[in-house]
């Protein structure tokens, strides 16, 4: 095999890797920011094996085939180390956290090797592509030689436990809440993961913590049953009776509730849900499978009567009352023949009436639209969605606002996203975001947010000049108005060509200003968009001559906990090589603010205001202040 058909076979296998990282499920224990951190920095590589497989580049150096070969064996490993991570008792996790750090530097110092060996800046790929490879190898360089630290209080909590002190109440509810062991079903999980580590293991390495493990299990189950203050009366009563009541087979429980279902229905994957569970889950737009991932072939919900009636004899042994729920059934299915009929109805006037009647009409489907999933699939199949669109260029402002309305709602459903974008929608509901009535652009700039939710549409979003009049409703409209053109701002500048628009627009003035006026209320939004374009250099830059270090280091100092994140990392991303930046955070009273920050700050500040302070260290030694 030559070297050009082995580094394409590993591209390939790369991309597989990086989306194999990409599914993971999350981590809820010790671990959880070194597992988080490394699965979001290889995430942000898959761009460019994506452009490297589609491009089917040359790739003839042997250094770079050793680089990639390389690279795919520290990704296996870091494959290998994330599952074995999530898996089993939270406690022992903790109690191993030396152990697993050092597995985790491990594997950051072969995935960086291996990008220096690659030398990734001799692809012929885009710009916006390189520079983030060029910021994830940096990452991964700066974690190459930190060496991260575990949860101190956590650690210092289950040295007192070794030690045999009786932990009080406070020190039960830390180790609840940092293990993640906070709820019945938390519990649950634990006992039957200690014991399978039991039964797997036959004691070995785990016999010198497995006292520490059941007396910490069983001191934290003791709180959550009785001592969670937390918790008000009538939940505790709840918990309390579901404590008494005898266990619920698991195939009785629905995957998305746990909860005993009253009314199962089959999805297109074979999977059964508790009718109203899977229903949010639908109309939240979703047309996957919660528990398999799979992708439904159709959202139609098939009832699972022999499920029900295993369930109803279980109750009857039990002596357990069963839920009533066919009569909620036969209404709701009443309701959708009557939606199909007014459906029907409603879009041939909208083809053929006259002006109030098609008024009327996109009013209706607006609402019809909104009520649940099945009139969303309705309305599309049956054509309503070209119609919507032609509308949004009607005079009647009124008939505008219905218009753009019912498509806000119908691409709530995925398969209706694509529909819109394929008629063309994106150009139009852009006009209507520049020029229709207050009602219309906040429906717009909403409706903007909904499809940015793919990652293609972004693209196009931005490409179609959403971005200045999503910068105007930010600062003229009202405050229903400026959180939509928020939230579609910040959700389009995570496609890089959309930072250089957004900053290129001007938008970095009118972030400052929310910022400096806390009673506003966007300060959140101001800084998660600022955190995002400082990224960006182009983003650093126009922030940079906004004079935005006092103001900054005042939300550090006073801001909540995400804002004081948020704005350390606008702080780094300013000051890191800048030795003049840092020394103006430094004479308004900067390492203070971080030092605090250092000590009670979110994980993920702490590790920025850390950074700065060294970096500020460096700056008064004259040494470099690279990041």
């Amino acid at each position: 095999m030559s070297n050009q058909e082995q580094a394409g076979a590993l591209v390939s296998q790369l991309v597989d890797s990086v989306r194999e990282f990409a599914g993971l499920p999350e981590c809820r224990n010790a671990a959880r920011d070194l597992y988080g951190s490394l699965v979001r920095r290889v995430k942000l590589l898959g761009p460019l094996f994506d452009e490297l497989k589609d491009s089917e580049q040359q790739v003839d150096d042997d250094d770079a085939l050793d680089g990639l070969k390389c690279l795919k064996f520290a990704l296996d490993l870091g494959l290998d180390l994330l599952k074995a991570v999530n898996y089993g008792s939270k406690t022992f996790q903790a109690l191993q956290i030396d152990r697993t750090i050092k597995k985790f530097h491990q594997v950051t110092t072969q995935i960086e090797e291996a990008l220096c060996k690659i030398r990734y800046d001799r692809f012929d790929v885009p710009e916006e592509i390189r520079e983030q490879i060029q910021l994830v190898h940096s990452q991964f360089k700066r974690a190459k030689t930190q060496t991260e630290s575990p949860d101190t209080q956590l650690q210092t909590d289950l040295t007192m436990v070794k030690m045999g002190k009786d932990p009080d109440p406070e020190m039960v509810k830390r180790l609840a809440e940092k293990l993640h062991l906070t709820t019945i079903d938390d519990l649950r999980k634990e006992s039957l993961a200690i014991h399978e580590m039991v039964v797997l293991t036959g004691g070995g390495e785990f016999d010198s913590s497995f006292d520490t493990v059941s007396f910490v299990l069983k001191k934290i189950n003791d709180f959550v049953m009785l001592g969670n203050f937390e918790i008000e009366d009538s939940d505790r009563e709840k918990r309390f009776a579901r404590h008494r009541s005898p266990v619920i087979p698991d195939d009785f429980r629905c995957p998305i509730s746990l909860e005993l279902m009253k009314d199962p229905v089959i999805v297109s994957t074979g999977q059964t849900y508790e009718r109203s569970c899977i229903q949010k889950w639908l109309d939240a737009g979703h047309k996957t499978c919660p528990k398999t991932q799979l992708t439904l072939q159709h959202t139609s919900l098939t009832p699972n009567y022999v499920l029900k009636s295993l369930i109803a004899l279980w109750c009857d042994s039990n002596g357990i009352d069963l839920p009533k729920s066919q009569e909620n059934s036969k209404a709701r299915r009443t309701n959708s023949e009557c939606d199909q009929t007014s459906i029907t109805a409603l879009l041939e006037k909208l083809t053929n009436g006259n002006l109030n009647e098609k008024r009327a009409a996109a009013g209706e489907l607006r609402l019809l639209a909104k009520r649940n999933a099945d009139n969303r699939i309705c309305i599309a199949d049956n054509g309503a969605i070209p119609i919507l669109v032609e509308l949004l260029s009607s005079g009647d402002s009124r008939t505008q606002e219905h218009a753009v309305t019912a498509l806000l709602n119908l691409s709530i459903n995925e398969a209706n996203k694509g529909i819109i974008v394929s008629v063309g929608a994106i150009p139009e509901i852009v006009d209507v975001l520049k020029n229709g009535s207050v009602e219309a652009r906040e429906n717009a700039a909403a409706a903007l947010f909904s499809l940015s939710v793919v990652d293609e549409y972004k693209v196009a979003i931005g490409a179609a000049g959403a971005i200045p009049p999503l910068i105007d409703l930010l600062q003229h409209g009202t405050p229903r108005g400026k959180k939509d053109a928020a939230t579609a701002i910040f959700n389009l500048c995570i496609y890089q060509g959309n930072k250089v628009r957004a900053v290129r627009a001007g938008i970095v003035g009118p972030l400052m200003r929310l910022v400096k006026d806390a009673s506003g209320g966007m300060m959140d939004e101001a800084l998660a968009i600022l955190a995002i374009i400082a990224g960006h250099h182009e983003g650093k830059v126009a922030i940079g001559q906004a004079d935005p270090v006092p103001v900054l280091v005042e939300v550090v100092r006073t801001g909540s906990p995400r804002n004081r994140e948020n704005g350390v990392a606008i702080l780094w991303c300013l000051c890191a090589g800048d030795v003049e930046c840092l020394m103006i955070m430094k004479a308004v009273g900067g390492e203070d603010v971080l030092t605090e920050l250092c000590d009670h700050g979110t994980d993920r500040a702490k590790r920025k205001a850390g950074s700065l302070l060294e970096l500020i260290q460096r700056a008064e030694f004259g040494e470099p202040v690279a990041n």
